[in-house]
């Protein structure tokens, strides 16, 4: 098969093989709200009730009428007599009479006829019975009102959007034990190369250990699907070919990290071309590191073929992976990547026409952060676990100046 004959950017490439993919979901399934961090809810939620459910106060104080309190200050207070305390976890079992006050706490519920809440540090007991009132407040002050929050009918979270801490937190607050989620994708991951060993065992001359199950692994996770590790398979194409019909048949789409040279790279694109239609769709994406990335399509199904350096592999699997593994699960809220501005400490260098990825340290100055860029080889993979993200150097420039505000992706 002719390699590279056709270098894509990184964009197209991806919209290419997003054209041959089916736009179905995967199927959806239940489970408890507190089990659901990071998955992809299926369809949106709306409030059956009102949060808060009551009028309650937000802070330690007295519940009153605000028009009752109109011109007091610490030099010609306010007097209000106390019509009762309201209880913690249960309704006032009085209404508030005009011109009175009633001691409350947080979170307790107002009672009918207040319309705020004095925060205690603004009142003293005059003699027993009796509210002194240092300041005055306005309707509305220190209490949330009924449906503040939420109102009945609401749409609280749309289809698509990735729960979060607060979302969960959210759906507990409205009594949703359980909640309906899109199926965690299965991506199988394979591991090729006659020198890759198990990271148990020792490395002999001329062997490294198996890093891209282990790093990709985590970075399934971490995009919330669930990683199927298949194993090292040697540079035979038996090997190879048996391993990806088991990936294929058994997860939703599959990783391949082939090895550097020219003859492998071509294996893997040969067999993968045999898994399935379309096929191959891409092999050589114009970017560094990555440049020879094979994306394909095996019936209905994506294949990545990723280099086998260690940090190319990782690099290239935030811009196809990631985005695959989004559209499988439906996410269509709360995809954006964590990034920052920084100044760049140096100059940097790129070919025009070719995206670049540089990872970079991110340092606290006087002036807000800097990023500083760690050069590096792509088959060293702490170079990558000292860096803080990535800086993009767009394919129309041959380079970014130092001192120029550049946006950092958080690794």
């Amino acid at each position: 098969m002719p390699e590279f004959l056709e270098l894509l950017p990184p964009a197209a490439a991806l919209e290419k093989m997003f054209a041959s993919l089916p736009q179905a979901i995967l199927s959806t399934e239940k489970i408890d709200t507190i089990f659901a961090l990071g998955r992809v809810i299926n369809d949106p939620v709306l409030a059956h009730e009102p949060l808060p459910a009551f009028a309650r106060s937000t802070v330690d104080g007295y519940a009153l009428r605000a028009a009752d309190t109109y011109g007091a200050t610490e030099a010609l207070p306010a007097y209000l007599p106390l019509a009762g305390e309201v209880p913690m976890g249960a309704a006032p079992a009085f209404a508030l009479p005009p011109g009175t006050a009633a001691s409350i706490h947080t979170g307790g519920m107002l009672p009918q006829g207040a319309d705020a809440v004095l925060m205690m540090e603004y009142t003293q007991e005059s003699r027993p019975g009796e509210l002194e009132v240092l300041r005055a407040v306005g309707a509305g002050e220190n209490i949330l009102k009924a449906g503040e929050d939420v109102v009945v009918g609401q749409e609280v979270l749309p289809a698509g959007a990735r729960l979060r801490p607060a979302e969960i937190g959210g759906l507990m607050a409205l009594g949703l034990t359980e909640v309906e989620v899109v199926r965690q994708p299965r991506v199988g991951i394979i591991s090729s190369g006659d020198e890759v060993v198990p990271p148990n065992q020792a490395a002999q001359p001329g062997q490294v250990r198996d890093i891209n199950s282990y790093s990709l692994s985590a970075l399934v996770t971490q995009a919330g699907a669930e990683p199927v590790r298949y194993g090292i398979v040697g540079d035979q194409a038996a090997a190879l070919e048996a391993a990806l019909q088991s990936a294929l048949a058994e997860c939703d789409l599959v990783v391949v990290t082939a090895g550097s040279s020219a003859s492998t790279r071509d294996l893997t694109a040969a067999i993968v071309n045999r898994m399935g239609q379309p096929g191959v769709l891409v092999h050589g994406v114009n970017v560094k590191p990555g440049k020879p990335t094979i994306l394909a399509v095996c019936d209905g199904k994506a294949v990545i073929g990723l280099p086998g350096n260690p940090v190319s592999a990782l690099v290239i699997a935030r811009i196809f992976l990631i985005p695959v593994i989004e559209k499988l699960s439906g996410l269509t809220v709360g995809g954006a990547r964590r990034s920052a501005q920084a100044r760049l400490t140096v100059n940097l260098a790129s070919q025009a026409g070719r995206e670049d990825y540089i990872p970079v340290r991110l340092i606290s100055t006087a002036d807000g952060l800097a990023a500083d860029p760690i050069f590096y080889k792509s088959n060293l993979i702490f170079m990558l676990a000292r860096a803080d993200g990535l800086v993009r150097i767009p394919a129309d420039a041959t380079g970014l100046g130092a001192g120029m505000i550049v946006e950092v992706e958080y690794l």
